[in-house]
C-alpha cells in the first residue's frame, strides 16, 4: 500500500464510498491514518488501552488514527491469525469523513437525503462474507466465538471480551422489514454470546423485535455482523423510524444498492462485502445475567439481565480482519461516530422542519457526558427569546434521551469551551427569568444512577437554561486578536512548548463600546496614551464632545 501522506479532504471529494472494510483502510494507509502495529499485543490487557491513550492524551482531534494489530495474542498465550482493528470507524470526524466518501461538512446532508431516498440491498447469490462457513461439528473444531481475536474493552472491570463495532441484524415477524443496531454482546460459551438490546419499554428496535417473538413464543433470528462497509456501519448507531430498513439507507449513502447475502442458518440477509458474520437466535423465554462492561456513559454498566444468543454459524472472508471499536467513558470512537452525524440532523430538524429563527450550531456536549444529556444550542446575537425556548424546547424532545440540560448560548460563545459556556452563564443568564425545569422525562442511557426516591424514581426532568447575550456588553478582558496573534509567532520563535489554544483567546467587542474608546486603545498601543488624559482633561472642563478630535492642551 502507498506510504505517501494524503490530504484526507483531497479523498473525500468526487469519489465513492469505500465499499468494504478492505478498500476504507487502503485509504486510510494512503493518508497516513493507519499505525500498523506488528509487536505481539496481548487482547486482554493491552490493546485497548493502548489505542486508548490517543483520546486521553491530548492528541489533537483530527490527528488521531486507526490501529491495525497483526500480532494478537490473549493472556494465556494463544496466536490468532486475524489482525484487530481499531480506531478505523471514527476515531476522528476526519476518518469518518473518509468512510462516508464525503468531506465532513456534506455528512449532515447526505444523511437526510440518504433517510428520505433509500435505495433497498440487492441479493447476490455469493460473496466474501460466506467465503469460509462453519457450521455444526466444523463450527465447534474451530473453537466458536473462540476463534475470534475479541478484545476486552475494559481490562480491569469487563466480566469478558465484548463484541462492539456490531451491526446486529433482526427481523420483525409482521412487516418482514430488518433492523439494525449496535448493541454490546459480551462472550459467554463458544457457542453463546449474551446480547444488550436495551431490554426495557420503549427500547431499540431489536427489543421491539424479540417483543413480537416472544410473544409468538418463537426464538428470534439474529446476525452480528463485524467488519462491513463504513457507510452501514454508520447506520447501526443511527436512531431512525422502526419501519426503516437501515440497509436501504446505507444504499442510500452509498448512491446503490448493497449487496447483500441470505444467512446460511436463519432468514436474515447481511451485507455480502462484510469481514465476519455471526448468526444465531435469541431464545425469548430466558434472559441471562450479562455485564460487568464498561459504558460510554462514564460508568461501568453492572450486571443486568439480557438476551442469551445461541450461536449457529459464523461466516467470513478468507483473510479476515476483527474491527471492534472504542468505547466507554468518552470522547471515544463511539461518540464521534454518533456525534458527526447527530449534531447536523438536530441542527436540520430546529432551522428546516420547525422553522426555528437564529440557530446557527446545534453541539452535543462529548467528554465524559456521552453526547446524550448535555447540549449547547448556538444563536445569532439577537434572536428573538420566543425562538431561544422553542429551540431548547425542540431540541429536548427530538431524540429519545437526548437534551437533559440544553444551554443556549449566542454567537461568541464557541460550545466547544465549557469554560466559555460557564461564564456565559455566569454573566448572562438570571436564574429567574432564564432557567426552566420540566418534569416527566424518560430516563435516558445511565440514569440508573441518578439519585432518586419515591414515585419519580423512574422519570427525569429537563434542564434549560437561556444564557445568551440579551443586551450589549462590554468586550471580552483579553488582548484583541492582533496581539494575541503576534505573541503566538514571538512563543514559536523562542522555540517555547506547543500551544494548545482554547476559545476564548482573544479579546472582542460585544456591542457596548465607543469609537472614543476604540481610538483610546489604539493610541495607547502606539504609546500615545498621554493624549486620552489630554482628551478626558478636555471633557472633564466642557471643552470636548466625546467624539471631537484632542488638540494640544496647555497646562
Amino acid at each position: 500500500m502507498a506510504n505517501e501522506h494524503v490530504d484526507p479532504s483531497t479523498l473525500t471529494k468526487a469519489i465513492l464510498p469505500p465499499e468494504d472494510l478492505q478498500e476504507h483502510l487502503a485509504r486510510l494507509e494512503a493518508a497516513g491514518l493507519l499505525v500498523r502495529v506488528d509487536r505481539p499485543i496481548d487482547k486482554d490487557s493491552e490493546l485497548h488501552p493502548l489505542v486508548r491513550l490517543q483520546f486521553l492524551g491530548g492528541i489533537p482531534e483530527n490527528e488521531r488514527k486507526a490501529f491495525l494489530f497483526t500480532n494478537v495474542v490473549d493472556a494465556k498465550g494463544r496466536r490468532y491469525d486475524m489482525p484487530v482493528l481499531l480506531g478505523a470507524l471514527s476515531a476522528s470526524p476526519r476518518i469518518y469523513a473518509m468512510g462516508m466518501g464525503r468531506d465532513v461538512s456534506e455528512i449532515g446532508d447526505a444523511w437526510v437525503a440518504a433517510i428520505a431516498n433509500p435505495i433497498p440491498p440487492k441479493i447476490v447469490a455469493e460473496g466474501p462474507a460466506q467465503e469460509v462457513v462453519l457450521t455444526g461439528e466444523a463450527l465447534a473444531k474451530a473453537g466458536g466465538v473462540g476463534l475470534l481475536p475479541v478484545p476486552v474493552s475494559t481490562p480491569g472491570f469487563d466480566a469478558a471480551p465484548y463484541l462492539t463495532a456490531t451491526l446486529c441484524i433482526t427481523k420483525d415477524p409482521e412487516t418482514g422489514v430488518q433492523n439494525i443496531g449496535m448493541y454490546r454482546a459480551g462472550l459467554k460459551a463458544k457457542d453463546r454470546v449474551a446480547v444488550r438490546m436495551v431490554a426495557r419499554p420503549g427500547g431499540a428496535g431489536g427489543y421491539m423485535h424479540w417483543l413480537k417473538y416472544r410473544e409468538m413464543k418463537k426464538p428470534m433470528p439474529i446476525a452480528i455482523v463485524l467488519g462491513a462497509a463504513p457507510s452501514v456501519v454508520y447506520t447501526s448507531p443511527q436512531k431512525l423510524m422502526q419501519d426503516i430498513d437501515e440497509l436501504a439507507v446505507a444504499g442510500g449513502i452509498m448512491g446503490k444498492p448493497v449487496e447483500a447475502l441470505r444467512c446460511r442458518t436463519i432468514d436474515l440477509i447481511v451485507p455480502a462485502r462484510s469481514e465476519i458474520v455471526i448468526e444465531g437466535v435469541i431464545d425469548t423465554d430466558v434472559l441471562e445475567p450479562e455485564a460487568p462492561f464498561g459504558e460510554s456513559n462514564g460508568y461501568v454498566a453492572l450486571e443486568a439481565f439480557n438476551m442469551p444468543m445461541k450461536v449457529t454459524a459464523i461466516t467470513h472472508r478468507r483473510n479476515p480482519i476483527f474491527n471492534a471499536i472504542i468505547s466507554q467513558v468518552t470522547p471515544s470512537e463511539s461518540s464521534v461516530i454518533k456525534k458527526v452525524a447527530y449534531e447536523p440532523l438536530f441542527l436540520t430538524h430546529l432551522t428546516k422542519t420547525m422553522g426555528i429563527k437564529g440557530v446557527l450550531k446545534v453541539a452535543l456536549h462529548e467528554p465524559l457526558t456521552n453526547l446524550r444529556p448535555v447540549v449547547f444550542v448556538q444563536y445569532a446575537y439577537g434572536t428573538p427569546r420566543a425562538e431561544v425556548w422553542r429551540g431548547m424546547s425542540g431540541v429536548s424532545s427530538f431524540m429519545a434521551g437526548v437534551g437533559k440540560v440544553v444551554i443556549a448560548i449566542s454567537d461568541d460563545i464557541d460550545p466547544a469551551s465549557v469554560d466559555a459556556v460557564l461564564w456565559s452563564m455566569a454573566y448572562r443568564c438570571n436564574a429567574t427569568d432564564d432557567v426552566h425545569v420540566g418534569p416527566w422525562r424518560g430516563g435516558g442511557q445511565g440514569s440508573q444512577y441518578a439519585v432518586r426516591e419515591g414515585a419519580a424514581r423512574s422519570m427525569e426532568s429537563t434542564l434549560m437554561i437561556d444564557a445568551t447575550r440579551k443586551r450589549p456588553m462590554p468586550p471580552l478582558a483579553l488582548p484583541a486578536k492582533e496581539h494575541m496573534e503576534r505573541a503566538q509567532e514571538i512563543w514559536a520563535e523562542l522555540g517555547l512548548p506547543a500551544l494548545k489554544m482554547s476559545s476564548p483567546w482573544h479579546g472582542y467587542t460585544l456591542g457596548d463600546w465607543t469609537d472614543t474608546w476604540e481610538r483610546f486603545a489604539k493610541r495607547t498601543v502606539a504609546g500615545d496614551w498621554e493624549a486620552n488624559g489630554e482628551e478626558t482633561l478636555a471633557r472633564q472642563r466642557g471643552g470636548l464632545e466625546p467624539e471631537t478630535s484632542v488638540k494640544k492642551i496647555e497646562w
